[in-house]
């Protein structure tokens, strides 16, 4: 059987733990490969060779660096479709997905690769009498990424990119259930850095594991900032745990977004926006949208009807099938999950409009599917409205008022993202303004941020300071030195016992 091996000072390490997670290909069920899980002792080789490698690379100037991330980006891009169906092969995602996933990161490395501008410093000329103050950022040292299976391209180059190119070495630790993409990136940071005359080895390093390589990382001495995505209960202990050992922490939860609709939007336009946000990648994304607040009876109703009519044009199939919308979920215990919380739905009293538990694919009987389900009459106090599902699974919470919808996702537990979509600009601009989420679409249903900007959360869907990337991560992964300079001719007068002033 295929093993999956970390990456360690720019080679292929073998695990010692004897520990292993099970790779399932998620179209047949079957185990395809098995990871080996590090020991702390391997985190521990991965940070000294990070170590070893820091200064030299923070050496490196910016223009250098950033060719480094153009070259990367050459090569991911050369090699885009067999990235993307090893991609599918372990998530399960559509290749056309897959490409997406790995396209959005590379917006991330484009973004990296004008690094030399992003890290600019300020100047003051004459802040006093023969004064100047200038600032310079530096990189902190040895970071690291812990990151979650469903995007295991983009969640990984949003880290690592930004992280190495402004001169930090970086230990990723990717999700056991699909851990080659992110091995393979590796291979083709260190190929970019051969075809630029230089050793990247310890530069970027991948080491595999599970809660035992995620608590080295976070209470490891020498690794000085950590960037986590996943569930919110696990993203709040890698924040409580790695700052009581004072480091640096992004963690980034989960989400339950929603869809406002207002009765004057382009329902038949709104709808298709929504069927694609809550059923693509089978609904694995804390971005997706499984919640459509349509306000007022009329509307909903309508909503309802046209929801149905397109989730019969659906088609699930296995991830190489070009004319699928979406594939399997990621295993077989997610699938339960998936399951167990649409019978929740029903012990709830919320309405089972169409129940995708049932849904078979010929010739992949033992795959991991799960068809389109939507639910209507779901109340906010139900227990499936309140916890995030990560399945193929839509709910339409009718709203009475736009204060009340408004009101649904402003007091939700979660505060990733939400969209609306009116043709009304004044209530689009009152609504982005006053609800209480992170990230807001108006008339588009995954708001995203393009990579230049930021992405995070509020509320319980993150904790911490920074947002990834754009100038946000330059922040988090850098230290700013300020400096204040003066060159006197002769001796000064002024007492030094009195704290400097700018007279």
């Amino acid at each position: 059987m295929r093993e999956i091996t970390h990456f360690i000072d720019g080679v292929s390490v073998a695990g010692t733990s004897g520990r292993y997670g099970e790779v399932f290909n998620p179209n047949t069920g079957e185990v395809q490969a098995r990871v080996a899980l590090a020991t702390p002792a391997e985190l521990d080789a991965a940070v000294q060779a990070a170590l070893r490698a820091q200064p030299a690379w923070a050496a490196v100037n910016p223009q250098r660096r950033a060719r480094v991330m153009f070259e990367f980006k050459r090569l991911v891009e050369a090699r885009m479709q067999e990235l993307a169906e090893l991609l599918s092969s372990e998530h399960g995602k559509v290749v056309a997905d897959s490409k997406g996933d790995i396209q959005r990161g590379l917006e991330v490395i484009e973004f990296a690769c004008g690094i030399p501008h992003a890290l600019k410093g300020e100047y003051t000329e004459g802040a006093g009498p023969g004064i100047d103050v200038y600032s310079m950022r530096q990189p902190l040292g040895v970071a690291a990424g812990i990151t979650p299976f469903n995007f295991p391209g983009m969640i990984p180059m949003w880290m690592f990119g930004i992280a190495v190119a402004v001169g930090n070495t970086f230990i990723l630790k990717p999700s056991e259930k699909d851990p080659t993409l992110p091995v393979r990136l590796a291979e083709l940071f260190m190929e970019a850095g051969a075809a630029l005359g230089m050793d990247l080895k310890g530069v970027l390093n991948v080491v595999h594991g599970d809660k035992v390589s995620v608590d080295a990382i976070l209470t490891h001495p020498d690794i000085a900032a950590v960037s986590f995505v996943g569930s919110s209960d696990i993203a709040h202990y890698v924040y409580s745990t790695g700052t009581a050992h004072e480091k640096r922490i992004q963690a980034m939860g989960g989400a339950k977004n929603h869809g406002i609709i207002l009765p004057d939007a382009d329902l038949d336009q709104a709808v298709k926006d929504i069927i694609g946000a809550a059923y693509g990648s089978a609904g694995e994304r804390c971005m997706a949208l499984p919640v459509v607040v349509p306000v007022g009876a009329k509307t909903a109703d309508a909503v309802r009807e046209k929801v149905l009519a397109e989730m019969e044009t659906l088609k699930v199939g296995i991830s190489s099938d070009a004319s699928a919308q979406y594939g399997p979920v990621v295993t077989a215990a997610h699938r339960q999950r998936v399951a167990d919380y649409i019978q929740m739905g029903v012990d709830e009293g919320a309405e089972l409009v169409a129940d995708g538990r049932g849904f078979s694919l010929q010739g992949y009987e033992k795959g991991f599917f799960i068809g389109p389900t939507l639910f209507d009459q779901v109340k906010p106090t139900m227990r499936t409205y309140q916890e995030e599902i990560f399945g193929p699974v839509l709910q339409i919470v009718r709203a009475e008022s736009f204060e009340e919808a408004v009101d649904l996702p402003s007091k939700h537990q979660y505060g990733n993202g939400v969209a609306i979509f009116t043709r009304n600009g004044r209530a689009a601009r009152e609504f982005a303004a006053r609800v209480n989420v992170g990230m807001v679409g108006i008339n588009v249903p995954i708001p995203v941020p393009v990579a230049y900007h930021t992405f995070g959360g509020w509320k319980r869907s993150a904790f911490g300071d920074a947002n990834q990337h754009g100038m946000e991560g330059v922040k988090f992964y850098t230290k700013v030195k300020t400096v204040t300079a003066r060159w006197p001719e002769g001796a000064s007068e002024d007492s030094a016992f009195v704290i400097p002033t700018m007279r």
